[in-house]
């Protein structure tokens, strides 16, 4: 029978697409001479109207150029006008000849033809010629004669209607062919839609039968999977698919699939099977015979022996323990040594024998009707632990499958684990009936030793005992060494923040000092200037806005410090300079500092000095300064009428405390300020001496304030080893005292000022005052007179004044500028580098350090080592104002530094130094 040609899904596919493609190709065809025709008579309508059109207007140009050019002869006589006459004359004839043979097609056309030539050569006889031959006679009289009857102006007429008559016929023939053209166009068009359904119902037809071929098969497929799935798990239905395909591919391969499924069921269940039917067994023979008969009642085999290891003097012996089918015990012999005979090899090997072609000697298996030869023998080695433990030969009529080869192979792969157990449990078993012997022996000692072990047991819970105080006292100094590791590190890690906490706060300070005094820089320059009033431009009011203006800008200076101040105290960076002050000199020093300030609130102010007051006491006489100036600010300001009085007296010693009398000094000094005022309540009498701390802090409160003062009197009162105490009264005024010593001996421990402040502290008297006093105010500081000019110094001197604040600069500009100096200027670093390499030298550069892209430190360093200028002066201006930044602004080749807010009279100073040097 002849193979069936093989016809796949892919061919299938292909072949219908072909025939799609085909019939796409032959309607291609058909539609592009469809449109070749069109395109012909399209074209045939365009070449052949134009071209006629064409011809047509050029003979009647010909002939209207005859006409022009015969009549401007008559009339000038010029020769010229001959030109186009005979020109035309000798191509109208051409064009006509061509329009003739154009419509070789058309008869009733070149009729019409014939009778406008023969108009056009009437015209020529009659009118052209006769004309100019008279006039080239000079005959005036027969052409005068001529063209009062003019019958070549009928001519003309003539010709132009037939040229109308025969355009009109022209267009209408084109529309007739265009008319034409679109009624063979649809046709095409409906030719094209009909050859489109046809080639669509093709294809659609092509696509079903492919379909159904593809998809019935698939189906068949499908059901037969389908019932071999609900057959629950019988697998015995196959897969039966007639076309000659890719399914058929997947049914053959389904097919294989189950197959192999099918194996491997029957693997799995016999191998379960093996596995169930040597649980329980104790000992190695009927191990050996269970499992010979359940495996060759699986494998079909006829024979069989199984021979299990043993250890003697002669080496490793492989015993036999069971046979199937053995005849009187003549199945195989008793025992053999490893490497001996195909069986002992495959021991030493440790691999699997398939015998198929088996000799003639071989032991024959025996029935009850004769004995027959075996065709096959399967030898296996059982192992353990990579060991060869067991020896099991089989023998069959049949040749053992592969299946039943993998079967025994997988069986054995776990039951050398289930022979060394039970040779394990019988040796268990032997060594329990000796150990029962022994124990009975042991039994009688134990009795003995029983005794001895109540009495260690005794000495052994007094020793647990010991031993349990010993661990307790152990743990619980570990947790008391792990508390204290942990406290440790906290305070650590507290400490690691505060420090933080103090670099973040001193940045922000200095940032925020940078930033007030860079604008109070140029307020008080230039109010400085107004109010000296050089040019005596400004009126007395005027000079005194100005001289409030400079006041204002020192408060806010003297405001800066404190904020500053109190920060250098909090972290103990704060010097105390001890010197000598007179006292003699603090009432007028108060006198005139508050006397205008007492007028224009009209408050009294009164100063009492006792006599008993020395002239001379040691303590920093700034900061004393400070503490008087703050709490006299304070009174004048919550003082709306009444006085302000000041008293300055001595500690009598009666009134020394013990603390007190501990401090090395000369003598203890009491200064009160007193008041009328507000009062302060007695709730906040504590409060009121902590920074930023304020009675009323919403934001409608009357005084305002930043609550900074009295915590920097405060912490300036210790600093000087005293302190302050308080006494108030709300609606009736408020007693602040400052208890200072005199410190000729140096500074005095502060423990003892700060117990002493305590103790002074409990024993005021407390009222209940109405409202804080937390803000100091500043009083207007009298203004220095600025230095009179130099003008041998300044004049004409080139000064760089590097800022990036114009404020700054105008002011320093203005200020410079009337002593006669050249001022230039930069707005950073990198612009005073530039013009420093672009100008004339300078004599002096006052450097800003705080600048946008290059600061002045860099500046400074790069015109001192890139530039070599060593000798040029330069004067650092900063508004930061921190510690150290003296001393960095000198590392970075500064020749001098100054702070801002800027005093003209110390710039000036400090210039003229080194400008002369």
């Amino acid at each position: 029978m002849e193979k069936k040609m093989r016809f796949g899904i892919k061919s299938k596919i292909i072949i219908g697409y072909l025939i799609v493609i085909v019939c796409l190709f032959i309607a291609f065809i058909v539609l592009n001479s469809q449109i070749s025709s069109l395109q012909k008579e399209r074209n045939f309508i365009i070449d052949h109207d134009i071209e006629v059109h064409d011809l047509t207007n050029r003979i009647e140009k010909h002939l209207l150029d005859m006409e022009t050019g015969q009549r401007g002869y008559i009339i000038t006589g010029e020769a010229s006008y001959l030109e186009p006459y005979n020109s035309a004359a000798s191509s109208w004839e051409k064009d006509y000849n061509a329009l003739y043979q154009l419509l070789n097609n058309n008869p009733n056309q070149q009729e019409k033809l014939e009778k406008i030539k023969g108009s056009i050569q009437d015209w020529i006889e009659a009118a052209g010629e006769p004309t100019i031959a008279l006039k080239k006679e000079n005959n005036t009289k027969e052409l005068q004669q001529f063209f009062e009857k003019d019958p070549g102006r009928q001519y003309m007429d003539d010709i132009r209607s037939q040229f109308t008559s025969f355009r009109n016929v022209e267009k209408k023939s084109t529309e007739t062919r265009a008319t034409e053209l679109d009624e063979k166009n649809q046709k095409i068009k409906i030719g094209l839609y009909g050859l489109l359904l046809f080639v669509t119902l093709i294809s659609l037809a092509i696509a079903i039968v492919l379909s159904n071929s593809i998809v019935n098969t698939i189906k068949e497929v499908t059901q037969t999977i389908k019932r071999i799935t609900a057959s629950k798990g019988e697998l015995k239905g196959r897969i039966k698919v007639r076309s000659n395909d890719e399914i058929k591919d997947l049914g053959i391969a389904t097919n294989a699939l189950l197959e192999n499924i099918e194996e491997r069921n029957w693997l799995q269940t016999n191998i379960a099977h093996a596995v169930t039917m040597y649980q329980g067994i104790a000992s190695v023979d009927k191990l050996a015979e269970k499992f010979l008969f359940t495996v060759s009642e699986m494998t079909g085999a006829s024979f069989g022996a199984f021979y299990v290891r043993e250890e003697n003097d002669k080496g490793d012996l492989f015993v036999k323990q069971a046979a199937f089918a053995d005849r009187k015990g003549d199945a195989g012999r008793e025992s053999f040594l490893i490497g001996e005979g195909l069986i002992g090899q495959a021991a030493l090997e440790k691999r699997t024998l398939v015998i198929n072609d088996v000799p003639d000697t071989y032991q024959l298996i025996a029935s009850g009707l004769g004995d027959v030869k075996p065709k096959s023998i399967f030898i296996v080695p059982v192992l353990f632990e990579d060991e060869v433990i067991a020896v099991i030969e089989l023998a069959s009529l049949h040749e053992f499958t592969v299946l039943e080869q993998e079967l025994i192979s997988q069986v054995i792969e776990t039951f050398g684990l289930t022979i060394n157990g039970v040779i394990r449990r019988m040796e268990i078993a032997r060594l329990l009936k000796e150990s029962q012997a022994m124990t009975e022996e042991l039994q009688a000692q134990s009795e003995e030793l029983q005794t001895q072990s109540e009495e260690l047991q005794m000495q052994s819970e007094e020793l647990r005992m010991i031993n349990e105080q010993l661990e307790e006292r152990t743990k619980d100094a570990e947790e008391k060494s792990f508390e204290l590791e942990a406290a440790k590190e906290d305070l650590e890690e507290k400490a690691h923040q505060l420090e933080l906490n103090s670099q973040y706060k001193s940045e922000f300070l200095a940032n925020m000092s940078h930033e007030l005094r860079t604008p109070l820089n140029s307020i008080l320059i230039l109010s400085e200037m107004l109010e000296e009033n050089a040019a005596k431009t400004l009126s007395e009011d005027e000079e005194e806005y100005a001289r409030i203006i400079h006041s204002s800008g020192k408060d806010l200076l003297a405001l800066i410090n404190d904020i500053l101040d109190l920060s250098k105290v909090e972290s103990g960076k704060l010097d105390v300079l001890l010197a000598e002050m007179n006292m003699s000199e603090l009432p007028d020093q108060i006198e005139r500092n508050f006397s205008h300030v007492a007028e224009q609130k009209k408050v009294q102010l009164k100063i009492n000095k006792a006599q008993d007051v020395p002239n001379i006491i040691h303590t920093d006489e700034k900061r004393f300064q400070q503490i008087v100036k703050n709490l006299l600010s304070n009174a004048f300001k919550f003082t709306e009428s009444g006085s302000v009085t000041v008293s300055i007296q001595r500690v009598a010693d009666h009134r020394l405390t013990t603390a007190m009398r501990t401090v090395d000094t000369d003598c203890w000094l009491e200064i009160a300020v007193a008041d009328t005022g507000i009062g302060i309540p007695k709730e906040k009498h504590q409060l009121i001496f902590e920074a930023f701390q304020q009675a009323d802090g919403a934001t409608v409160r009357k005084y305002g304030g930043t609550g900074l003062g009295l915590s920097i009197c405060s912490e300036f009162a210790k600093l000087l080893g005293g302190w302050i105490s308080l006494s108030s009264e709300v609606g009736k005024g408020s007693t602040f005292t400052l208890y200072i010593p005199s410190l000729s001996n140096g500074l005095i421990d502060y423990e003892k000022v700060n117990f002493a402040y305590e103790e002074v502290a409990v024993s005021i008297e407390e009222a209940e005052p109405e409202a804080e006093i937390t803000e100091i105010d500043h009083p207007v500081q009298p203004v220095e007179p600025s230095l009179p000019d130099d003008e041998n110094v300044f004049q004409d001197k080139r000064v760089l004044i590097v800022d990036d604040d114009q404020r700054n600069i105008f002011a320093l500009k203005t200020a410079l500028a009337k002593q006669g100096m050249t001022i230039m200027t930069a707005h950073n670093g990198i612009e005073c580098l530039e013009m420093m390499k672009d100008s004339e030298p300078f004599d002096l550069i006052l450097m800003d350090i705080m600048m946008p892209q290059m600061d002045g430190y860099e500046a400074m360093q790069k015109i001192r080592g890139e530039l070599k200028l060593v000798d040029l002066p330069i004067i650092a201006l900063t508004a930061k104002a921190m510690k150290n930044d003296r001393e960095k602004c000198l590392e970075a080749g500064a020749s001098d530094y100054i702070s801002k807010p800027l005093d003209l009279n110390q710039l000036f100073s400090v210039m003229r130094v080194w400008l002369v040097n």
